[in-house]
């Protein structure tokens, strides 16, 4: 199937074809029929699997030839999580817009200037991208009406709820006319996600795409097996310094996480940076434009910040602390292996992260190919082979060298038993905590051991 079989109007075609574009996805095969149909819809599908694209064209399919009244307000309003997620739907929206001269789009995200939003929105606007938290701002202050809106698109519902934008969203959505068409894309459509998108939806139409790594790039997973936080440090260091390393994205589960591994880094001479969710939005821009220039070698992020990244340049994924939810896998590598490249992504493991590495071979339904670097060994190796990706538990070998992996582990050092600790070489005690991050140190700025992204009553900082 191509673009123009879909039903969309020659100046999207056109457009797409100057992104290089000729064979649509395969969400974007069910999914934009269906919306130029006019139904509601209920999709699940994978990071990269292009779902901007599946509720991009047909939303400005529909704004064609259709111009509004004066004083009218936006016609489409696209919801998401995240201020790079939000500022890389609008870039999509302008590229798919090109040769509609008379659309005008608007971003509205925490962390910019809130006068300088609200000038954009006191002219003529059509789409509106946005993450929650600032966008009610604006409704609060009477700076948005949301009457005239016809399509809502909810990218990301699943991270959304995480955050804690449940209220939020359901506050934006009653401002909305029930007449408007509702296009939800989530990971997942189950649980709390699948109970907003029933009371939201109108007989919608619900479109499965299987999240499947095989079904994206080439990428290469590996797995490495890492004592404590000392051997992370050190198989970390090894890896960036490979021939075959062009640029690393880095993934930690904590906002303190990704500033230590960033420091020390850079006081071994890598070209590193951190991204999370606490630095202000000018530093954030800053630092995703060094990396697209080349000027940043190494980027250390969390989850939250990182979505939405898309360098063709990045050849690593690492995972220094292995993701929470398989979800989150499948959306850390895809940022390696970007157009048509191939990537490599790498997760590191203790034992406190094998349940989730079962759950990930499962989820994608190929085995991690454990890896072993010379000189950087782990002191115990699985006793036996891994089992297939539907198999239990792992088997660990005895104790050797005072250290075991194993819970039974009665190691006399600080934190045996609860999770992998050592002594860093500057006196900070680090270790596989209930976090997963790097450990504490003392006097750190980025307090609270909670995962950034994680789930809270209501978020702390809008968008």
């Amino acid at each position: 199937m191509t673009f123009q079989e879909l039903g969309l109007h020659e100046a999207l075609l056109q457009a797409i074809a100057t992104t290089g574009y000729t064979v649509p996805t395969s969400v974007q095969e069910q999914a934009i029929p269906a919306a130029l149909a006019g139904a509601d819809l209920m999709v699940s599908s994978h990071t990269g699997s292009g779902k901007t694209a599946a509720f991009t064209l047909p939303s400005l399919h529909r704004l064609i030839d259709r111009k509004p009244a004066p004083g009218a307000g936006p016609r489409v309003l696209v919801l998401t999580p995240t201020r790079e997620l939000a500022q890389q739907v609008e870039k999509a929206v302008k590229t798919y817009a090109r040769n509609l001269r008379y659309l005008n789009t608007a971003c509205l995200v925490g962390g910019a200037p809130f006068f300088a939003q609200a000038k954009l929105l006191s002219r003529p606007v059509d789409v509106v991208v946005a993450t929650p938290g600032r966008l009610i701002d604006h409704l609060n202050r009477r700076k948005l009406k949301l009457s005239d809106i016809e399509v809502l698109v909810l990218d990301e519902a699943d991270r959304m709820l995480d955050m804690g934008f449940v209220e939020d969203i359901e506050t934006i959505v009653a401002a909305t006319p029930a007449s408007r068409q509702t296009l939800l894309f989530s990971a997942t459509l189950d649980g709390v996600v699948g109970n907003l998108a029933r009371k939201m939806t109108r007989n919608p139409q619900r479109i499965e795409i299987a999240a499947t790594v095989e079904n994206r790039a080439n990428i290469e997973q590996r797995l490495l097996m890492a004592d404590n936080i000392v051997h992370k440090n050190r198989l970390l260091e090894s890896l960036l310094g490979g021939d075959d390393l062009q640029q690393a994205v880095v993934f930690t589960a904590t906002k303190r996480g990704a500033e230590e591994v960033s420091l020390n880094l850079q006081e071994k001479g890598f070209s590193a940076a951190a991204l999370h969710g606490d630095m202000h939005q000018t530093a954030r821009n800053r630092t995703l434009d060094k990396l697209r220039q080349g000027r940043i070698g190494v980027l250390v992020a969390t989850d939250v910040a990182a979505r939405g990244i898309d360098v063709a340049g990045i050849s690593h994924v690492i995972n220094f602390d292995a993701p929470r939810q398989v979800e989150d896998y499948v959306h850390r590598i895809g940022r390696t292996g970007r157009a048509g490249r191939d990537g490599i992504a790498i997760t590191f493991s203790g034992p406190r992260e094998m349940g989730i590495i079962r759950a990930i071979e499962r989820f994608t339904g190929k085995p991690l190919a454990v890896h072993v670097i010379e000189g950087l060994e782990p002191t115990q190796r699985p006793s036996s082979p891994r089992r297939a990706p539907s198999g239990g538990k792992p088997g660990f070998g005895g104790r050797s060298g005072g250290s075991s992996y194993g819970r039974e582990s009665r190691d006399s050092r600080p934190g045996a038993g609860k999770g992998w600790s050592s002594e860093s070489p500057s006196g900070n005690r680090g270790g596989y905590g209930r976090d997963g991050g790097a450990g504490r140190s003392e006097g750190s700025r980025f307090g609270g051991d909670r995962p950034e992204g994680a789930r809270r009553p209501r978020p702390t900082a809008r968008g």
